[in-house]
């Protein structure tokens, strides 16, 4: 099989993975490689990513920006699902594979290769993520793991292999961290946090500032929304990409978002991670509050049964499926309404809600006031009791050996 690939299109980022991963794909398969970079607002200078992955062996590099893509198609429509997974994590880097997959795949087949590849370990989630979004769009796509086939079998290999093939990288062997960073979040693994004791290190979080060194004083902010999309931030108009990177400097100005989480991996292994998310916080915070606004009862409570579905399929790389495609019609059908303004207060890493108010509003003050009103007649509430505990009050009975012998309502 190794003899009949000629091309292969690398998902590349420039860490330590992808980076022995070039030589290793030429010195192993004799294929050209393509390093495909994905600029997902990770930050890094990608014309130097790029020029790191020809010098390692690369016979050419691919930048796409799918930023707007990324926030537009994947990061709101999870958000207005309400999905978060176990509870904690938003999801920052399941969301990202598969646009990048995507990508990787349409660049792969302009250029007649006969694989892809990327760099995700045999133990994690990723590699699932970026292998379903392959079979979505090219199944007869030749795919190559190379922490599946190679002798490197930890970070230590890894660090030594670059450097007998003078490939430069920035980890060592006492700053090993494993991370993941796009416009959405960073996050953290490996190192000290493999043993989930210990307290994160000061030093390794790179977004936010810590809560304890955060103003002392609280940052208000207004978040306006559009049918459950964040359109303005303070009364000036953003557009996707802008609006979540202003939402990640006042919310990592303020030390909000920093979450330690023991996660259930789908390969069947608990994972310890620390996840940077401030402007992520703060928009799902805002825009809950808004739902609870404008959502009647019985819908709001459904739609939290498909936040936590919509966040497994995330989670496991099933963005590209039905399920997934059927779930964001009916979120899609929950935000007609979903329109208004948060008022949020940002304090040492809380988030606090300081306001609502929408056109839509179902809380009507005429409605729910303790004065006195015109509109609520309360004698009307004892025969709504009667008839909710109607099943309790006929079970007693049965209980008692008293059924047919005393009125309802008695």
């Amino acid at each position: 099989m190794k003899n009949n690939i000629k091309k292969v299109v690398l998902a590349y980022s420039g860490g330590l993975d992808t980076s022995v991963i070039v030589p290793w794909l030429v010195e192993n398969y004799g294929a050209s490689v393509t390093a495909f970079i994905a600029d997902v607002g990770q930050g890094d200078d990608l014309e130097q990513v790029a020029d790191k992955a020809i010098k390692s062996g690369a016979t050419n590099a691919v930048i796409e920006d799918l930023k707007h893509e990324f926030v537009t198609e994947y990061i709101f429509p999870t958000m207005r699902a309400g999905a978060i997974y176990e509870g904690k994590y938003l999801l920052g880097t399941s969301m990202a594979r598969p646009v990048i997959a995507k990508h990787q795949v349409r660049v792969a087949l302009a250029e007649g290769a006969d694989a892809v590849a990327h760099g995700c370990t045999g133990k994690g989630n990723d590699q699932v993520r970026f292998e379903l979004a392959y079979k979505a769009f090219a199944p007869q796509m030749q795919v190559i793991a190379p922490w599946r086939e190679w002798d490197i079998k930890g970070r230590d290999d890894a660090l030594a292999y670059a450097a007998s093939h003078n490939v430069p990288v920035s980890q060592t062997t006492t700053k090993i961290y494993s991370r993941d960073g796009n416009l959405w979040h960073l996050s953290h693994e490996g190192g000290e946090l493999e043993d989930p004791w210990n307290e994160p290190n000061p030093d390794m979080f790179q977004l936010s500032v810590d809560p304890e060194q955060a103003p002392d004083t609280p940052t208000t902010i207004e978040l306006e929304f559009k049918q459950g999309t964040p359109v303005s931030l303070n009364g000036v108009e953003l557009d996707p990409v802008n609006m979540v990177a202003n939402l990640n400097a006042v919310g990592a100005a303020n030390g909000v978002g920093r979450i330690d989480l023991v996660e259930n991996r789908l390969v069947g292994m608990k994972s310890h991670g620390v996840y940077e998310t401030p402007g992520g916080t703060l928009l799902y915070t805002a825009h809950r509050e808004l739902e609870a606004l404008t959502l009647d009862r019985d819908t709001m409570h459904y739609k939290d049964l498909i936040a936590q579905k919509y966040a497994e399929l995330v989670y496991n790389g099933l963005w590209f499926t039905p399920l997934r495609e059927a779930l964001d019609a009916f979120v899609t059908r929950t935000q007609d309404r979903v329109t208004g303004t948060v008022k949020l207060k940002l304090y040492k890493g809380n988030v606090i809600v300081a306001g609502r108010k929408s056109p839509y509003s179902l809380y009507q003050e005429s409605v729910v006031t303790f004065m006195r009103d015109q509109v609520f007649n309360q004698a009307h509430a004892d025969g709504f009791i009667n008839l909710f505990g109607l099943p309790i009050t006929v079970r007693s009975m049965v209980n008692q050996g008293i059924l047919g012998k005393l009125e309802f309502g008695d």
